[in-house]
């Protein structure tokens, strides 16, 4: 569909490092002197990581966060993805970082935030598209880590940081022992974003749902292989962050037309299309939503409108990305033309 791209949207399913362009890793590994390995500058690697799943994945994603060395290619990414998502007709997008994985680089835990937080405003103003911050925490890590991030995430709650978040290989971790980091963080006004329901199964995210109170839940496709958690979904009104190009690549589905997006909004579970990690994966926002392009007009301003709803911008930019959601599929249905 050739004007996906005036399609109002917001992107709320995108991590910073894989936010960055191709051009810029190479650019910045070159500088280095960095050899950086099969699959990131050449999409061919890719076919590697579906057969030997996160651990393929995790590799490529660190070697690409290794080549940001400080502030200013924390900002340089930034302001790139806010460039590339008004292409992409993004109005609002919100970024997932764990500050601890940039903290020896950018000044601590509180200064790795600042960075980010400084780079998105300056973002912002260049580009007119809105920028907030889910601080992530590592779920492969102690509890106790995450309570501490979800501390620095309190810290900054309504000077950009939005929501709190838990990332990393789902088959880790034991999910209820996060409650109390989730407890902090919504406290502070900030909304829970816990990934569940990719890697695992539906058991994932009946956990999540039961300790962590998510308002959104990272990927949960795999909430279909259970009729009950989908409803419960649909019920407390979740959102689901799907990012069909991350399940394709880590073998949770065959191909983008498996992932239950369709079942998923039939049963009334909000869906918000990602792109999650496009740097690895090769495929930005507008190639998520151009893999439902059958759904016509209407299933994509759905899924559009149901995005700027489950995100965290302002009323009023709620409402004018909403506006123009309805003007956008006005204008794919003119008025019939009078015979004779």
């Amino acid at each position: 569909m050739e004007d996906l791209a005036e399609l109002p949207k917001a992107h709320l399913h995108l991590h910073l490092t894989g936010g960055m362009r191709p051009s810029t890793l190479a650019e910045l590994a070159a500088e280095q002197g960095r050899r950086l390995p099969p699959g990131l500058l050449h999409p061919g690697g890719l076919e590697s990581v579906a057969a030997r799943g996160w651990l393929k994945f995790q590799r490529l994603y660190d070697a690409a966060r290794d080549v940001l060395r400080g502030p200013d290619d924390v900002r340089r990414v930034l302001r790139e993805i806010a460039e590339d998502e008004r292409e992409a007709g993004s109005g609002w997008v919100e970024v997932q970082v764990d500050p601890s994985s940039y903290a020896a680089r950018l000044g601590g835990l509180n200064g790795a935030v600042e960075v980010v937080l400084d780079g998105m405003a300056q973002a912002s103003r260049e580009t007119g598209v809105g920028m907030a911050l889910v601080v992530a925490a590592n779920r492969t890590r102690h509890p106790g880590d995450a309570e501490t991030l979800a501390r620095v995430a309190r810290r900054f709650a309504g000077q950009g940081v939005v929501g709190f978040g838990l990332s990393n290989d789902e088959t880790r971790g034991d999910t209820a022992a996060f409650a109390k980091a989730f407890r902090i963080a919504r406290e502070a006004g900030l909304i829970a974003v816990p990934h569940a329901g990719e890697l695992r199964g539906p058991g994932s995210v009946r956990l999540a749902l039961e300790h962590l109170g998510p308002a959104r839940l990272g990927h949960g496709v795999r909430a279909v292989e259970d009729p009950r958690i989908v409803e419960q979904l649909a019920e407390r009104g979740v959102v689901l962050e799907v990012c069909p190009a991350s399940n394709v690549a880590l073998g949770v589905s065959a191909s983008a037309a498996h992932v239950p997006v369709r079942q998923l909004r039939a049963a009334g579970v909000e869906v918000a299309l990602g792109s999650d990690d496009p740097l690895v994966f090769r495929s930005g926002l507008l190639e998520q939503y151009a893999s439902f392009a059958d759904l016509g007009r209407p299933g994509l301003a759905d899924l559009a409108a149901s995005s700027i709803r489950g995100s965290t911008a302002p009323d009023e930019v709620k409402s004018r990305l909403l506006e123009g959601v309805e003007g956008w599929l006005a204008a794919g249905n003119p008025p019939a033309r009078r015979l004779g």
